[in-house]
C-alpha cells in the first residue's frame, strides 16, 4: 500500500488526507479539524479562500477560489457558514477539478474536499444560496492540509452580505424625513426618488432600538459613502462605503478613518438585508446595521454625530480613491434617535469665508486699487491726503487691504485642513501669497521719483502686480471648479463672464487714453459703469458660494 498510509491512521480516525486519500470525510464536517495527532498551525497560513462577489440573494451562484499563496496543498475541506453558525450551510453545484462534493450531516453537497492526495495550487468550486429559509450574511470557511502533521484550520474567505436581490432604488426617497427617520441631502430637501442628482442619506431607528435602517444615494461611477463623526474634520470616523468592485458590482464595506489617509477596512460585522443598484450613473443601497456606532474603534455613549455624505472614483480592484470634492457635512450633530432634516454643507463655513476673501480681493478691492493707479493720477493731481496724492493713498489702501485679505484666507484655509491637499488649486494659491509679500515689502525700499533707477521699480512692480492677478484668477478658477456641484458648471462660466468684464474695461480705457485729447481723462460714467459691474459680478459669486 501507499507508504505514507501507515499504522497512524488506525490509532487517529478520521485521518483527513493520508488516511483518507480519496477525501471521504464526512465525519470531519463539523469541527473541520484533521485527527492528525497533531494540532493545527497558529501562524499565517499561506493559502486563501476568495469569493466574486461581496453580496448574495437567493438563489444566487458564488464562485469560491482556494489558492496557494507559495507551494501546494494536498488536502482540503471547504464549507460555507452563517456568521457565527456551525454548520454547513446552502450546497455547492459544482466542485472544480481534483475535488468532489461532500455531504454532511445528511445535506447533500454541503461540502467540497479533495478527490486525491496529488499536490494542488488552486481549486475553484460554485456555491449554491438557498431559494428560501434562514439567509443571512456568510462565510467561506476552509482547511488546508500541506503535510501530515502540518495543517491550517479556518482559513476564511471575506464576508458574504445577504442582498433582497431587487436590485431597484424605487425604496429610497425622502418620504418619513423628519418622522420616522433622519435625512441628510444636498441640495437640501432634494428627493432621490424623482431627482437624480440628489446626494441622500437616511437613518431609521429600528423598532427594538438595537440598530438602524440605513440609504445611501448619489450620482458617482465610484462610490458613496457615509461616515459618522464627532466633528466636521475627517478623522477617527465609523464608514459605510457603497461602490463598485473589481467585477463591477455595488459592495458595501465597512471601514474606520484615521486622518486624511484611505480609509481602513473592517469586519462588516451585523450587517443584514443588504440592497444595492448602478443604474444610469447613480448608485443607491440600503442596509439594516446593528453595529454599534464607533468613534475610537470602541462603542460611544453618544448618538449624535456629524454625518459626512462623500463620493468618488474606485481603481479597477475596487479600492476607494480620495474624493476630488469635500464631502458633504451636516450642519449640525444629529441624534439618529431623533427623527429630522438637515441640509448638507459640502463646505464649511471657514472655507467659504477663504473663498470669499480671494474673490473680494484680487477681483474687486485688487482690480480697483490697479485701475487707480493707471487711469486716474491725472485725475486728483493737487489733491492731497497725509501729505500724499489722493490717488496714492487710494491705491495704496486698495492694495494692502487686499494682501491683509490674502494673509487671512491663507491662513483659514490651512488651519482648516492642516495638511496639504494636493493638486494646482493650493499651488496657485501659494504663489499667490508669496508675491503678494513681495510687492508691499519692495514698495517700502523704493527710491524716489526722480531717481535715475525709478524705472526698475515701477517695471518690477507692475510685472509682479501682473503677475499676482493672473495667478490669482487662475486659483480663483480651479477654487471654483472644485466646490461648484452644478453639473454645468455655472460659478466658473460667471468668473469668466467676470474676468471678461474686467478685460473689456482695462483695454477700452487703454484706447480712451491713447485716443482723446491729451490730459483728457476717463468719464466718471465710464469708471462708475465698470464698478457697478464688478460688484454684480462679485455678488454673485459670492451668493454662489455660500450655496454650496
Amino acid at each position: 500500500r501507499d507508504g505514507v498510509v501507515n499504522s497512524t491512521c488506525r490509532r487517529f480516525s478520521p485521518a483527513f488526507v493520508f488516511c483518507y486519500k480519496n477525501g471521504l470525510i464526512s465525519s470531519a464536517c463539523g469541527s473541520m479539524a484533521p485527527n492528525h495527532g497533531s494540532s493545527a498551525q497558529t501562524s499565517a497560513a499561506p493559502y486563501s479562500v476568495t469569493v466574486d462577489k461581496t453580496s448574495y440573494s437567493a438563489g444566487d451562484a458564488v464562485t469560491v477560489t482556494l489558492s496557494a499563496k507559495s507551494g501546494t496543498f494536498l488536502g482540503f475541506l471547504l464549507e460555507a457558514r452563517l456568521i457565527g453558525g456551525s454548520t454547513p450551510f446552502g450546497s455547492f453545484s459544482s466542485a472544480g477539478t481534483g475535488a468532489q462534493l461532500l455531504a454532511c450531516s445528511g445535506q447533500h453537497s454541503a461540502a467540497v474536499s479533495h478527490s486525491s492526495p496529488t499536490p494542488k495550487s488552486q481549486i475553484q468550486s460554485i456555491w449554491k444560496a438557498p431559494t428560501s429559509g434562514n439567509l443571512n450574511n456568510i462565510q467561506f470557511s476552509a482547511t488546508f492540509v500541506q503535510a501530515y502533521s502540518s495543517f491550517w484550520v479556518g482559513v476564511k474567505s471575506a464576508q458574504v452580505t445577504y442582498s433582497t436581490g431587487n436590485g431597484t432604488t424605487n425604496g429610497i426617497s425622502s418620504a418619513g424625513c423628519g418622522i420616522t427617520k433622519t435625512c441628510v441631502s444636498q441640495p437640501s430637501n432634494c428627493d432621490p426618488f424623482t431627482n437624480s442628482n440628489c446626494y441622500f442619506m437616511s437613518a431609521m431607528p429600528l423598532s427594538d432600538g438595537s440598530g438602524f435602517n440605513f440609504e445611501i444615494f448619489g450620482p458617482s461611477n465610484g462610490y458613496v459613502a457615509i461616515a459618522f463623526s464627532d466633528d466636521q474634520q475627517m478623522g477617527n470616523d465609523d464608514i459605510y462605503i457603497c461602490g463598485k468592485n473589481s467585477q463591477g458590482n455595488i459592495q458595501l464595506q465597512h471601514a474606520f478613518s484615521t486622518g486624511t489617509t484611505t480609509p481602513t477596512t473592517i469586519r462588516m460585522g451585523n450587517v443584514t438585508n443588504f440592497n444595492a443598484s448602478f443604474t444610469n450613473g447613480v448608485i443607491s443601497c440600503s442596509f439594516t446595521s446593528r453595529n454599534s456606532i464607533s468613534t475610537t474603534r470602541s462603542s460611544a455613549s453618544t448618538n449624535s454625530y456629524y454625518i459626512f455624505l462623500a463620493n468618488g472614483p474606485v481603481d479597477q480592484n475596487g479600492v476607494i480613491q480620495i474624493h476630488p470634492n469635500t464631502p458633504i457635512i451636516s450642519s449640525a450633530k444629529i441624534d439618529l434617535y431623533s427623527p429630522q432634516v438637515l441640509g448638507g454643507e459640502q463646505y464649511p463655513a471657514i472655507v467659504k469665508a477663504h473663498g470669499c476673501l480671494m474673490l473680494i480681493s484680487w477681483m474687486t478691492t485688487g482690480s480697483v486699487g490697479m485701475l487707480i493707479a493707471r487711469y486716474l493720477k491725472k485725475t486728483t493731481r493737487g489733491t492731497r491726503c497725509c501729505g500724499k496724492d489722493f490717488w496714492f493713498v487710494a491705491h495704496m489702501l486698495l492694495m494692502l487691504l487686499s494682501v491683509a485679505a490674502t494673509i487671512i484666507a491663507f491662513i483659514l484655509v490651512f488651519s482648516y485642513a492642516q495638511d496639504w491637499a494636493g493638486g494646482a488649486h493650493p499651488v496657485l494659491g501659494c504663489m499667490v501669497m508669496i508675491l503678494s509679500l513681495v510687492q508691499p515689502t519692495a514698495a517700502m525700499f523704493r527710491c524716489g521719483p526722480q531717481h535715475e533707477r525709478r524705472f526698475i521699480f515701477n517695471w518690477a512692480h507692475a510685472i509682479n502686480a501682473l503677475a499676482i492677478k493672473a495667478l490669482a484668477v487662475a486659483a480663483i478658477f480651479t477654487g471654483l471648479i472644485l466646490v461648484d456641484p452644478s453639473q454645468d458648471g455655472w460659478l466658473p462660466k460667471v468668473m469668466g463672464g467676470f474676468v471678461a468684464w474686467e478685460a473689456l474695461f482695462f483695454l477700452f480705457l487703454d484706447i480712451h487714453q491713447k485716443w482723446t485729447e491729451k490730459g483728457k481723462q476717463p468719464e466718471v460714467l465710464i469708471m462708475l459703469a465698470f464698478f457697478l459691474g464688478n460688484v454684480a459680478f462679485l455678488v454673485t459669486l459670492l451668493v454662489g458660494i455660500g450655496n454650496v
